[in-house]
């Protein structure tokens, strides 16, 4: 049986997680809770519905006797990808589904959270608390996500509706960038200890690196335009041969939310479309992007656990930015002269590494076994937690991942060397 005081800490952050999801989708019109306007994204009533599902899946039904789910056609519409479970709806087409209605679902999540509450007795377990634990990480996840595919969505409507009011922060030059230097060694990655950690972050482990070098900070939009004006998009030499495939077809010439008026680059915010502040990190680059970007500047992007060996220890800061400052976008970094130099918050910072399980990893048993290790193929590690992830969702053993050409991520560029 788990002790009071974790019992406690876990039920006050599932509500409190609960509610900051229904604050994201406050500002929303229940017309905008439906869409989907790509395969990437999903609508905003599907992650509502979904992250509930979740809790009663895997927390409900497996630890309270007895308990009848709410809709049994649910399992179907709102499992993501739980191949165990059994067939779920395409992803790609979730936004073709107008019913369930948000209202409905609105009742779900309340029936749930009621649930949850009433049940206390039944989850008072290691185990049980544990897939609490999970249920309330994931759905931050999910926040992440929401945010991102809000963004997404408001930028294909041609008239760049706002999600929210932010006036943008325009600070003096971020300052020629500097680097770091670590000698050759054998250290220790990964997490270990007391606090919660996905299971592609353990076990814990040696590696050696060779001397590196890493920036102070991250790359801004200033010298990333300098890239663009060099022919950067255009020279081949600076990219992979399935990153220029990627580019060509796609016609990529600059980052994503980047929109040419005629009269310059304007970029698109969740504050609506406006003007660049070019000491802003450069953000929504893909790996690709990034990694052409790096080779351009005589450089190359940092491998995972270099990233974690120079910013080992370091936690979010008063400066830090994450989604709890509600900017949601990255901020220059001139007054926020912290330590970490913008590894935690702002954007994810892409790296050299393919997202492979460490050794001796292994999934968790069950269902929830597939969270994490059957999308080790072909995607490439981020690092350091971006603005719109939850302050308390962020380690800096943290392994996110996407596939080398995603943009609508909140990702950004760090840059490191050899010595």
């Amino acid at each position: 049986m788990a002790s009071s005081d974790k019992k406690s800490d876990v039920f006050d952050r599932f509500y409190r997680v609960r509610d900051r999801t229904l604050k994201i989708v406050e500002p929303l019109a229940v017309e905008d809770m439906v869409i989907q306007c790509g395969q990437d994204t999903s609508p905003m009533r599907w992650h509502l519905a979904h992250t509930t599902w979740f809790f009663e899946k895997f927390v409900l039904s497996k630890f309270v006797k007895g308990y009848s789910v709410f809709d049994p056609s649910f399992d179907y519409l709102f499992n993501s990808y739980y191949e165990t479970i059994g067939n779920y709806f395409p992803k790609r087409i979730r936004g073709t589904q107008s019913r369930p209605g948000v209202d409905r679902i609105l009742e779900y999540r309340m029936k749930i959270e009621n649930d949850i509450a009433s049940s206390i007795e039944s989850l008072e377990s290691e185990e049980a608390l544990s897939v609490i634990e999970l249920g309330i990480n994931h759905e931050e996840q999910h926040q992440e996500l929401m945010l991102m595919d809000i963004k997404y969505n408001f930028f294909n409507n041609p008239s760049f509706p706002q999600y929210m009011d932010r006036k943008p922060i325009v600070e003096a030059s971020s300052g020629a960038m500097e680097y770091s230097r670590f000698e050759p060694g054998l250290f220790e990655i990964g997490h270990s200890g007391n606090g919660f950690a996905f299971d592609n972050e353990t076990p814990r482990h040696r590696v050696w690196l060779d001397g590196f070098e890493i920036s102070d900070r991250l790359v801004t939009n200033r010298e990333y335009l300098k890239f663009m004006d060099d022919g950067g998009y255009q020279n081949p030499s600076y990219w992979l041969s399935d990153g220029l495939g990627v580019s060509r077809k796609n016609n990529w010439k600059a980052p994503l939310y980047w929109v040419d008026d005629g009269n310059g680059w304007k970029i698109f915010t969740l504050s609506g479309l406006r003007e660049m502040v070019l000491d802003e990190p450069v953000s929504h680059v893909s790996f690709y992007e990034a990694n052409a970007f790096a080779t351009w500047s005589g450089k190359r992007l940092p491998r995972e656990d270099e990233w974690e060996v120079a910013f080992s220890g370091f936690k979010a800061e008063p400066f830090s930015n994450f989604m709890e400052a509600w900017n949601l976008h990255p901020l220059p970094l001139s007054r926020r002269d912290t330590p970490s130099k913008q590894a935690l918050g702002d954007l994810w910072e892409w790296t050299q590494s393919p997202y492979v399980p460490y050794p001796g990893s292994s999934p968790l048993p069950g269902s929830v076994g597939e969270y994490n290790h059957k999308f080790m193929a072909n995607q490439m590690v981020l690092r350091g937690g971006s603005c719109v992830t939850p302050s308390d969702h962020i380690r800096t053993t943290y392994r996110n991942f996407f596939q080398p050409e995603k943009r609508w991520e909140f990702s950004g560029i760090r840059l490191a060397g050899d010595l």
